[in-house]
């Protein structure tokens, strides 16, 4: 039934109808939360034999990892790490637990000290970043700390609005850098083509200093095996004489433990010793005895493919769950539209326009937190006010289901009183 084409009097009955099933969900009360995208403890607990696990802490060219040293990170994590993702090892710098922290330092880097004898961007006038969207909050809210301009540009299934970003970065040098996930990106799941992601490396910008900050957080994450595969970034800037353009972001905060996971920042060679350099003088070194915790965890275990095969194992069941239910709620209501990821932790959904933040506070008087309506655009501006970031990650089944219970009829009563407002 498409809602949107019923009469108002059968809208004022639906809306009665609601309105009652809405007032018998308080009686629940319902504490659950789809807000992030946090593993699960059933998640977490795959990795638990990290605590447990002895492993040697000397490594293999006999550094002793619990001591001072050693700044771009043991040799044999880096070539671990490397065989991954198609990168040299010693383009390779790994960090702590957090590869957000890295690209705040990328981008403060930037702010402060410029690359390669251009002007710190600090010193600019202006400083414009293109941000696809819907997008991760986080990236939006570094660059609002920093008063940086961000522009919208569309991303769609197969990554960002290439028209529209290269016609940006072409002829205004105050465009500085584009933020990407490249790989079920945060929140849609959209996968980057080789075709758009060549024309990122490709491109003539305006800006010499101009730079990608690629943050691959779900480069392995496949909820199914044939999970889909992503261009290697670095090699094709290197291809179109573009070498310094790219920061590329991994970690493993969502493979291990959240808190306490490996992270690395790839680049061409003259940007690691750039980046070196500047980290000289900000650390002595990140934790070694965790990288060799960490490689010495998925060699004992099964490899990191096995293991996110288990992680798969739980998420999908999880994700075919919300996926099956919009469809038997929503398919022809004429309200809601919804991505459909093969990987990564969210999914993206559309109300009607209008409806998103009303869905979000109906939802919140019942006892669902969601992500704030708006997050994944920056200065959490949806134009449209439609867009719901949901993560199914972190309630166990029954708790997603009365999740879903909860989020299926605040959207209907949300979409109807907009329909008869209007």
């Amino acid at each position: 039934m498409n809602i949107t084409e019923l009469s108002k009097a059968e809208l004022a009955g639906l809306c009665a109808d609601l309105e009652k099933q809405y007032e018998g969900l308080k009686a629940h009360d319902h504490k659950l939360d789809m807000s992030r995208g946090k593993p699960s403890a059933e998640q977490l607990d795959l990795s638990n034999d990290l605590l447990t696990d002895p492993f040697p802490y000397i490594s293999a060219n006999g550094t002793d990892s619990r001591n001072y040293g050693v700044l771009e990170g043991l040799p044999e994590i880096r070539e671990f790490f490397g065989d991954i993702l198609g990168i040299d090892p010693n383009n390779i710098i790994i960090g702590g637990n957090a590869s957000l922290s890295l690209e705040y330092d990328a981008l403060m880097r930037m702010w402060v000290f410029g690359s390669k004898g251009a002007t710190p961007w600090s010193k600019l006038p202006k400083v414009k970043f293109i941000c696809p969207v819907p997008g991760y909050d986080r990236h939006f809210t570094m660059l609002e700390e920093l008063g940086i301009e961000m522009i919208n540009v569309d991303l769609y299934d197969d990554g960002p609005d290439m028209d529209k970003v290269e016609e940006l970065v072409k002829y205004d040098p105050s465009v500085k850098g584009i933020f990407c996930v490249p790989l079920y990106s945060n929140p849609t799941g959209a996968c980057y083509s080789d075709e758009k992601t060549e024309r990122l490396a490709a491109m003539k910008t305006a800006a010499e200093d101009f730079k990608i900050f690629w943050d691959n957080a779900y480069g392995i994450h496949h909820l199914y095996d044939e999970g889909e595969k992503l261009a290697n970034i670095l090699d094709l800037c290197e291809k179109h004489g573009n070498a310094d353009r790219v920061f590329y972001f991994f970690s493993t905060s969502k493979i291990t433990f959240a808190g306490a996971g490996v992270s690395l920042v790839a680049a061409s060679a003259d940007m690691i010793k750039e980046i070196r350099g500047h980290m000289f003088c900000q650390t002595i070194g990140y934790d070694k005895t965790n990288q060799l915790r960490t490689l010495n965890f998925f060699k004992t275990h099964g490899g990191i493919e096995e293991h996110m095969k288990r992680h798969a194992a739980i998420l999908r069941p999880k994700f075919e769950l919300v996926l099956n239910r919009f469809e038997s709620e929503f398919a022809g209501s004429g309200i809601l539209s919804w991505s459909k990821p093969k990987g990564g932790y969210f999914i993206s959904v559309n109300t009607l326009k209008g409806c998103a933040k009303e869905t979000v506070a109906l939802c919140k008087g019942v006892g669902l937190t969601l992500t704030g309506a708006g997050a994944a655009f920056p200065y959490k501006k949806d134009p449209d006010d439609s867009n719901i970031r949901i993560a199914p990650s972190y309630p166990d089944m029954k708790e997603l289901a009365d999740a879903l219970d909860v989020f299926c009829i605040c959207c209907r009563l949300a979409a109807v009183r907009k329909l008869l407002e209007n």
